[in-house]
């Protein structure tokens, strides 16, 4: 999850970031949309904060779904730190970089399990205590950063002296600590003292071991786990694998049971617009009169895009086969890391999941987008949720305690 970079600069300048921030890939137009929404259900979350010019948005996302448990577990509602994250988990990909002679994906980019690993292993600090900004700068912009980290690391790999110095690691941190600041040891939040790891034990009531991924692919066996072929998934998280009917209806119904979810997606599809809806549009069943046929379906794609909005028609109807074929030619990419927190319908009476972005408060509905049933069914990667949110059987089946 980190291709969002590009479109983030943007935003984060003024109209507003795979795994992430992407670049709308056919650098698509702004559309009129005549789709009207009903939120059914919304629940608890953090203010909408933004990732701005970094490739961060697994860390973004998946810390915005944590912050939800916290309050779902009856805990006082806290703003964590990503940069927190960020720095735990560019050091691991470092150490693990140089053990792999250089043959490891090294970038801004990463996965929801890097998250949760960071917390497992470091802990987690509150987002007043760590900003990861100590480099002259008022927004998040690491292009500088991993340009220099990683030619740190391929100096380090040529091994010029023919043996590695007991000093690379530590000359490395030092560049995490001028960039995004030395991590706070000790800190009193609320009148109390913690460590990063006592205030994950004590302050936020999470387990992270709760905390599964699902994902539906057929390249694998149905109910067992995989780790996911893609390139930010360098920490090799596994992932069960489900039918896409199944992993649809643990959404639907944990939204009603108020667990939200950390959902990784493509949102390369001109279906996905900057005013904050993402869609799948069915060219081929578009309802119009038979004398204006003719003229639309001539019409190049981006425009029936904006026509489709201004007169929202049919979505494609998505199977698993569609999705895998789509997985496989790379037409489905892991792009964006976002946090479901809701349920909707439009006038029509279509689903949609409300989500809340890392992009801050862009767009129609300031910071959060409608998905549509289609669109998540389609393009999803993967999820992260509570496994008290699985049904009783599905557990059972795959094994999860």
């Amino acid at each position: 999850m980190k291709r969002m970079i590009i479109f983030a600069m943007a935003l984060s300048l003024g109209f507003q970031g795979i795994v992430c921030a992407q670049e709308n890939k056919d650098n698509k137009e702004e559309k009129k949309t005549g789709l009207q929404f009903t939120e059914q259900k919304r629940l608890p979350v953090t203010s909408v904060k933004s990732q701005d010019r970094a490739g961060t948005c697994w860390a973004w996302s998946t810390i915005s779904f944590l912050e939800s448990e916290i309050m779902r577990l009856g805990k006082d509602s806290v703003s964590l730190a990503p940069l927190y994250v960020v720095w735990n988990t560019y050091n691991e990909k470092a150490k693990r970089y140089v053990r792999m002679h250089g043959s490891l994906n090294f970038g801004q980019g990463g996965a929801f399990a890097d998250v949760l690993w960071v917390i497992e292993n470091y802990g987690i600090v509150p987002l007043s205590e760590y900003s990861g900004l100590n480099y002259g700068e008022d927004v998040h912009a690491h292009g500088e950063l991993d340009a220099i980290l990683k030619a740190y690391l391929d100096a380090v790999v040529k091994n010029h002296n023919k043996k590695l110095s007991t000093a690379w690691l530590r000359g490395y941190n030092g560049i995490l600590d001028a960039y995004l600041g030395a991590k706070p040891e000790k800190f009193n939040y609320k009148g109390k003292e913690y460590t990063p790891t006592t205030f994950y034990k004590d302050a936020t009531g999470l387990n992270v071991s709760d905390y599964v991924s699902l994902t539906s692919f057929t390249h694998h066996p149905f109910y067992t786990s995989f780790p996911l072929e893609i390139p930010d998934n360098w920490i090799g998280e596994k992932s069960y694998n489900i039918p896409i009917d199944e992993l649809m209806s643990i959404m639907d119904k944990a939204i009603d049971n108020g667990y939200t979810f950390a959902w990784g997606s493509d949102v390369s599809e001109d279906g996905f617009v900057r005013q904050g809806i993402a869609v799948i549009p069915d060219f081929d069943n578009y309802e119009m009169a038979d004398a204006e046929i003719g003229k639309w379906v001539s019409l190049p794609k981006s425009k029936k895009v904006e026509e489709w909005f201004k007169n929202p028609g049919k979505e494609k109807q998505i199977n698993q086969e569609m999705r895998q074929e789509a997985f496989d030619n790379y037409q489905t990419t892991d792009d964006h890391g976002m946090h479901a927190i809701g349920k909707a319908v439009d006038q029509n009476g279509n689903k949609y999941f409300i989500v809340k972005n890392s992009w801050g408060e862009y767009g129609d509905y300031k910071g959060y987008l409608y998905a549509s049933y289609p669109f998540i069914e389609y393009k999803t990667m993967n999820i992260i949720i509570h496994k008290d949110a699985l049904p009783k059987e599905l557990k059972k089946k795959l094994n999860i305690q």
